[in-house]
């Protein structure tokens, strides 16, 4: 749910998709909830802190972690573990993660607050509905479990309220997309296997797919992805879109389309810069640049097809980028990008087939001014 700087992941990817086995793997802000609740909980039933305290992760692996505060009085326990997310540029590492714990009502089970630094739910659409705290159902899970081992243990009911909260946490959320998404106020507790996996690119992955989630809950006929800032906010002064229209889609077009192929809208635009959609328009779904260069061979046989006499193909397949590429079609006035375009339609649209969706190609140079666009059309 996190972008620009992800949170329990970044927005990279190794050069054959897998992680890196060099980088040191982290811990996310599930997990670091988790043992923080359940380190709690043991001070306020049993009169002493674990520490460190062990979490069970969904995989079975049982970590163990050094507590970085601790204090308990007032009928309340609350401890703290600073997230390590290992080598990954994860907004959220160096965190403290804090869970503060009281006895709950008996046979009420594990309840949720969000502290300060942890955000609130507002939109529908997320896997936690509107007006609860943004702790995802895994760490939900998680902090369950640990209350019920302690619980066991002590010869209690596992009946606690768990408030989480995460130091600077509202000002980080800033650098999410968790304001988009609707989770107002701080950042998610977010966590699916319990480990960060440095350079992977299932946070941006996970992040289109709420994108989507959300703007088909709010019942949005229209959603745009785009490669980068200035191509998203160039689409979107086009179309008059409102912002939870906008996926971050990122180099991840085909990412975006195969869960929009299974969770359709009626209108989809795909928008980027002429770089990113020259290489869509050679096939490409996958925009990285680890996936490959455009081909400036193939970007002059399409200025041929676009009405380019010979010299100018010459000096396309010569140019030392896509954008001087496209300098000189426009320049001698040769709509070049209407046939990167139109090309680019025809390798997006199979990922779609079956939907009945409309799709919509729109090309931009690096400053936002349209280039080229293609019509809706519907995909069959």
């Amino acid at each position: 749910m996190n972008a620009g700087g992800t949170q329990d992941g970044p927005f990279a990817e190794q050069p054959d998709g897998a992680p890196n086995p060099d980088l040191r793997r982290g811990w996310t802000t599930g997990t670091c909830a988790a043992g923080a609740a359940k380190a709690a909980f043991a001070a306020l039933v049993t009169g002493a802190f674990p520490d460190p305290v062990e979490v069970q992760l969904p995989g079975g692996q049982r970590p163990a972690f050094a507590l970085a505060t601790s204090t308990r009085g007032d009928g309340q326990a609350e401890a703290g573990i600073v997230k390590d997310a290992g080598d990954d540029p994860d907004v959220t590492h160096g965190a403290l993660v804090l869970a503060r714990v009281r006895l709950g009502q008996p046979g009420a089970g594990v309840t949720f607050a969000a502290g300060e630094g942890v955000g609130l739910v507002t939109r529908p659409g997320l896997p936690i509905p509107p007006g609860e705290p943004a702790i995802n159902p895994v760490p939900r899970k998680m902090i369950a479990q640990g209350i019920a081992e302690v619980a066991a243990a002590a010869g209690v009911a596992p009946d606690a309220e768990v408030e989480i909260a995460i130091r600077d946490g509202a000002m980080l959320a800033k650098k999410t997309l968790n304001p988009r998404l609707g989770i107002v106020g701080g950042l998610s507790v977010l966590g699916t296997t319990g480990v960060v996996i440095p350079f992977s690119c299932s946070a941006w992955i996970h992040s289109i797919h709420r994108g989507i989630d959300v703007a088909r809950a709010m019942g949005l006929t229209h959603v745009a992805g785009a490669t980068g800032s200035a191509s998203e906010a160039a689409v979107q002064a086009l179309h008059g879109l409102d912002e939870t229209a906008l996926i971050d889609m990122g180099d991840f077009v085909g990412g975006m389309l195969k869960y929009l192929r299974a969770h359709p809208v009626p209108r989809v635009t795909v928008a980027g810069g002429v770089a990113k959609m020259t290489k869509l328009a050679q096939g490409l779904l996958d925009l990285h640049s680890k996936r490959g260069a455009p081909d400036l061979t193939a970007l002059a046989h399409l200025a041929l097809e676009a009405g380019a006499d010979h010299d100018l193909a010459d000096r396309i397949g010569s140019a030392n980028t896509v954008a001087h590429a496209f300098e000189e079609a426009l320049a001698a006035g040769i709509p070049l990008g209407d046939v990167v375009a139109a090309r680019a339609w025809a390798a997006a649209a199979p990922v779609l087939a079956g939907t009945g969706m409309e799709l919509e190609i729109v090309v931009f140079d690096r400053e936002g001014t349209l280039i080229a666009r293609t019509p809706f059309r519907a995909v069959g």
